[in-house]
Order: C-alpha cells, then sequence, then structure tokens
C-alpha cells in the first residue's frame, strides 16, 4: 500500500481517535500529523504480521501515550489573552459533549473507547492496547454505560 493512500484511508480516522484522547482540536490535528510522519519514516519496516491498520493505530496510541506524557513535565505558556482562534470549526453541541465526556476516562479507557467509535474490531482494538479481547468487551461495555449515564444528566439539564 502506497503512503498516499494510506494517508487518505485513515486520517480523518486517526485524527478522531486522538481528539478522542486529548481536549484539544489542534493538538489532536497535530499528534495526527505526527502520526503519519512516523508512518512515512516507518513504512519500509513494516512486516504485514497483523493489519496495517492494526500498526498505524498502536502507532498513534503510543504518540498520543508519549505526547500527553510530554504535557505533563512541560509547564504551561501564558498566551497573551488577545490571541483568538478565528478558524474555529464549532461542533455540535452533543458531539462536543462526548468529546467531553470521553476526555474524563481513564487513558486506557479512552483509547478504547475511539477505537470502538472507529468501528476497530475488538480483537484488533485488544491488539493495539494489550489486553485480551475479553477484557475489552467488558470495558467498552462499562464505558458505554458511563457514557449514556453522563448523556441521561446531560439531556436533562
Amino acid at each position: 500500500m502506497e503512503f498516499e493512500e494510506i494517508y487518505k484511508t485513515y486520517w480523518q480516522k486517526i485524527y478522531r481517535v486522538c481528539r478522542g484522547y486529548v481536549s484539544d482540536d489542534d493538538w489532536a490535528k497535530d499528534i495526527a500529523q505526527d502520526t503519519f510522519i512516523i508512518v512515512w519514516n516507518q513504512l519500509h519496516t513494516f512486516r504485514n504480521e497483523s493489519a496495517i491498520s492494526t500498526w498505524i493505530y498502536r502507532i498513534a496510541v503510543n504518540n498520543c501515550l508519549r505526547q500527553i506524557e510530554k504535557q505533563k513535565r512541560l509547564p504551561a505558556a501564558n498566551f497573551p489573552e488577545h490571541l483568538s482562534e478565528t478558524l474555529e470549526i464549532p461542533l455540535d453541541s452533543k458531539i462536543a459533549f462526548l468529546y467531553q465526556c470521553i476526555n474524563e476516562l481513564k487513558e486506557v479507557d479512552r483509547i478504547i473507547i475511539s477505537l470502538e467509535l472507529e468501528d476497530i474490531k475488538q480483537a484488533e482494538i485488544a491488539t493495539i492496547v494489550g489486553i485480551s479481547e475479553a477484557n475489552v468487551r467488558v470495558k467498552i461495555h462499562r464505558i458505554k454505560e458511563k457514557l449514556t449515564e453522563k448523556f441521561k444528566r446531560y439531556d436533562r439539564d
């Protein structure tokens, strides 16, 4: 598979996984872009031992974890308040709330539900995350219960 085809096929999926993992849209785009730089640089090392999607998602997950860890170590910068984002695309309020809820989950749960929302097979999620398929099923069920409860409260407010 050529890189251009990989990029076109997986860009939106990887971006959404990253967006589910971090709370900032621009940061998610940066992480997704970094993921594809890694894919580009490492494509020659792919050995077809798993699906290429599994390999790419694993790179994305590792990249998200690295970026989050790096962010925790760096002091927060104080940017001038007069700067504003003019190109921000407004999200539907329920989608924005979903991202907010996902962001409140534990790290592993965030990545599992983000991959589930991308219709990744549970066996592949298990491989990406490094847990059993049965454990993935249990976690997905519990995560969906948590998110459903939060949405019930959201709709009442």
